[in-house]
């Protein structure tokens, strides 16, 4: 009897050091889109502050595809011991589950911490028939689907934040869909699409012209740009995402990699990475990552099926 006792006492010590010493090895970041996107940069940017501050190596793993759904996915058929982990925008988790059907919801998933907000703003197509936000609603008020826009997707926050705006203003227009950012904006840039939203830093790089953005104040790096509720449209919207890890981890592992993202999102380099594009560092802590994202998601929801790309 007394030797069970001990017995059960040592492993009882062994499990509890072994949650202290979390993480033990290396630890994977799944990206749910490919190389060169915002979230990929955005997770390589945090990845060897976030290796430093957890004191392991933490490898990046793309699973791009199907708007981010696919990785998402995975994600959440993953072993829940900490050891998965992934780095996601909000749409994949906000909205595409209202849209699609898919093998996970917001339940699916442990929330660790925000990480960016990357704020969009409304961007013209070269050759464009108007030169203001003011110009681009007149044109689209012409006729039914005179205004072709782009938008990375059906239901991507892009076409979720178009499409609002646009049924704001009372105009009935033609969504042109593309597989990402890049493409929508060499279509932009070729005349194919007259606008799109995206964020900022895609303007910066394109030479478009952005002439509005959805932000509740003008962005500091572009003071002239007005927001469209100054301009009558009370819409507001942005990529914004952070880490999150299949439900059930343990909790001293889900703590630990909090902390550490903490620590990550207020480091220079991060914060420099992010300033170059166009995002802001947006530490939120897991539980009140968790509560923006459900209340998006509830938000989507109503969207979605107001605008009838609900499932």
């Amino acid at each position: 009897m007394l030797r069970a006792l001990v017995a059960a006492l040592c492993l009882c010590a062994a499990t509890a050091s072994a949650q202290d010493a979390f993480p033990s090895r290396p630890i994977t970041l799944i990206v749910a889109y490919p190389p060169g996107g915002n979230t990929d940069l955005m997770g390589r940017a945090l990845q060897p502050e976030l290796s430093r501050a957890l004191g392991q190596t933490v490898v990046v793993v793309n699973r791009g595809g199907a708007a981010g759904t696919i990785g998402s996915a995975e994600l959440a058929r993953a072993r829940a011991d900490g050891y998965t982990i992934g780095i996601t925008p909000n749409n994949p988790i906000t909205a595409q589950p209202h849209a699609i059907a898919l093998t996970y919801g917001l339940e699916s998933f442990r929330f660790l911490c925000r990480v960016y907000d990357n704020p969009q703003v409304v961007i013209l197509g070269r050759g464009a028939p108007f030169t203001d936000f003011a110009g681009l609603v007149a044109y689209g008020r012409r006729a039914r689907e005179a205004l072709a826009y782009g938008a990375p997707g059906n239901a991507s926050t892009q076409h979720i934040l178009m499409a609002a705006l646009m049924k704001r203003a009372g105009v009935e227009a033609l969504m042109v869909s593309f597989t990402g950012a890049g493409p929508m904006s060499q279509a932009a840039l070729g005349g194919q699409i007259m606008a799109f939203i995206e964020a900022s830093s895609i303007a910066a790089s394109t030479g478009l012209t952005p002439v509005a953005t959805l932000t509740a104040q003008r962005l500091p790096h572009l003071p002239d740009v007005p927001t469209v509720a100054e301009l009558g449209y009370p819409v507001q919207g942005s990529s914004h995402g952070g880490l999150i890890a299949p439900a059930g981890i343990p909790d001293a592992a889900a703590a630990a990699i909090e902390r550490a993202c903490e620590a990550a999102v207020a480091s220079e380099g991060f914060r420099t990475t992010a300033q170059r594009l166009a995002s802001v560092p947006a530490f939120l802590p897991g539980a009140a990552f968790r509560e923006s994202f459900a209340a998006e998601s509830a938000a989507n929801q109503v969207v979605l099926r107001d605008l009838g790309l609900a499932r």
